[in-house]
């Protein structure tokens, strides 16, 4: 574990500590209220309130071990303090259900546990650092307990209204603590992920936000000693959960074993004091992804694209040496930058969906990652044996996007485009361009958007040959690179806001058997 991974178990530590020690002397104060007001007015004294009281004193001397005991005297893992988190709301839930059941002949007991652990629900939304999701589950863990209890009593019990009614009451005063908890936790969170990117990341200064997609966010941020730009992906508070959290740790994993010039560096990795995590990586200040580049400027030069794409296939041959499918090469996850004093350097990024070549044993869950508009037939058909052909389509993809500005197959869902790419052909870029199309170049693109694997490119290497053949021979030089760069500089609209922070795409969940929607 390493020093960030360790200030932020503390710091978890810590909070869950001071939780359990304020709840102690809460209830122990609630306790010795109910024995002094049973003592002076013992007319009102529940039959069972020994059993309250002995059940108390074990509660509470649980509650003393796991505070001084534990929580104080050693360090424990990040997922011991998340159990002794849900320990806390199911045995506080637990407590009072009981409580209210066994007091059930002094009314005002059952209203009285209603109001104390919606004390312990604020409380712990207040102290203990969570996402919104977490702190959903566990305040609704607290209620669970209560809710038997609050059914058994309007089942055998006479109370103040009928039994429907208060049964009904107490799931309306339950569900809004969780609700407000739940809000609370999720604003109280996302201030601290705040409060954390104004200050420091471990040894970077954050600056300002200039990005966001689907699990992740990016920031713009300079080491403290080196000064050098830097960019900062977190993930978001209300994304954390033990998948996204593994895709994360994925991502910068493969990315950080890629050293090709055309692939995004990565620097650092680590987590916040509240548990948020990020990692560190080459900032591309001034450069427009391929989807802005053809928003802005149209369909670009045939020359341009070959030699944008042989770069990307270098990128790319690099991974899938090292058993890598990248999954999601689209225009957004390709940049187009200016490294020191070349022009038209593309850059790859966003490997958070790659996969590893390994045999698959499993079953398919029916679920495609990707962007649509992109992805493979087999990607479809088959999403668990998907190889090194996949993203060499997604590069014919890519480039039929560039050279007509239109995507190879649209529709009005994701799964109409996905089952366009298994069964439509094509149309040729020569058939709907307004502008002159290579034969060659267009032979290229038509071989990567073949259906079958075996019909596409051998390799990225070979793929990349093929483009580079094309792109020497073509009229797209350096000095024309250099002029549009010296251009685009100077257009007033532009913001220098461009870094490896491309959206994210959504899983597209089909029923791979019959086509339809899950």
């Amino acid at each position: 574990m390493n020093a960030s991974d360790e200030e932020a178990r503390a710091y978890l530590q810590t909070r869950v500590a001071v939780l359990f020690q304020l709840m102690f002397w809460s209830l122990a104060a609630l306790i010795a209220f109910l024995w002094v007001l049973y003592g002076v007015y013992p007319e009102i004294a529940p039959a069972q309130r020994d059993v309250v009281y002995a059940g108390a004193a074990v509660g509470l001397s649980a509650m003393a071990f796991i505070w001084r005991g534990l929580l104080v005297r050693r360090p424990l893992s990040i997922v011991a303090l998340y159990r002794l988190d849900l320990v806390y709301s199911i045995g506080i839930g637990t407590a009072f259900g009981a409580a209210a059941y066994l007091q059930k002949d002094l009314r005002a007991s059952g209203y009285l546990s209603l109001v104390y652990s919606t004390f312990t629900v604020f409380a712990r939304a207040l102290i203990v650092p969570s996402s919104a999701p977490r702190t959903a589950v566990t305040s609704a863990v607290t209620y669970a307990p209560m809710a038997i209890a609050a059914l058994i009593i309007a089942a055998t019990w006479q109370e103040d209204m009928p039994a429907r009614a208060y049964f009904l009451g107490f799931l309306v005063l339950s569900a809004v603590p969780v609700v407000l908890s739940t809000a609370g936790s999720h604003i109280i969170y996302g201030l601290r992920l705040q409060v954390d990117a104004a200050q420091q990341l471990g040894q970077y200064t954050i600056d300002r936000k200039i990005g966001e997609g689907g699990m992740g966010a990016v920031y713009l941020a300079h080491h403290i000693l080196l000064r050098r730009p830097t960019a900062v992906k977190l993930l978001l508070p209300d994304r954390v959960g033990a998948d996204n959290l593994a895709r994360f740790e994925r991502e910068v994993h493969h990315m950080s074993q890629l050293t090709h010039p055309n692939t995004v560096a990565v620097y650092d990795y680590g987590r916040s004091p509240d548990g948020v995590f990020y990692y560190a990586m080459e900032y591309l200040g001034g450069g427009i992804d391929l989807e802005k580049l053809v928003h802005a400027d149209g369909p670009q030069p045939g020359a341009r694209i070959a030699h944008v794409l042989s770069q990307v296939c270098g990128a790319l041959a690099e991974a899938h040496a090292n058993n890598i499918i990248h999954r999601d090469i689209k225009p957004a996850n390709i940049i187009l930058c200016e490294r020191g004093g070349v022009a038209d350097v593309a850059k790859v990024v966003d490997y958070g969906l790659v996969k590893e070549v390994a045999p698959d044993t499993g079953h398919s869950t029916g679920v495609i990652l990707g962007t649509p508009a992109y992805v493979a037939p087999e990607a479809v058909t088959d999403p668990g044996s998907i190889g090194p052909a996949a993203d060499l389509y997604a590069v014919g993809a890519v480039g039929y996007f560039l050279l007509t500005g239109k995507r190879v197959f649209d529709g009005k869902t994701p799964v109409e485009i996905c089952i366009q790419h298994v069964t439509a052909r094509p149309r040729r870029p020569s058939e709907i361009s307004a502008t002159y199309v290579s034969p060659e170049l267009e032979a290229v693109i038509m071989k990567c958007l073949e259906k079958r694997p075996a019909d596409r490119f051998a390799s990225a290497l070979e793929l990349g040959k093929a483009l580079r053949a094309l792109s020497a021979s073509a009229e797209w030089s350096e000095p024309d690179a250099e002029a549009w760069w010296k251009a685009y500089r100077a257009r007033d609209d532009h913001r220098t806001t461009a870094s490896a922070a491309p959206t994210e795409p959504s899983p597209v969940s089909v029923q791979l058997e019959s086509r339809e929607p899950a």
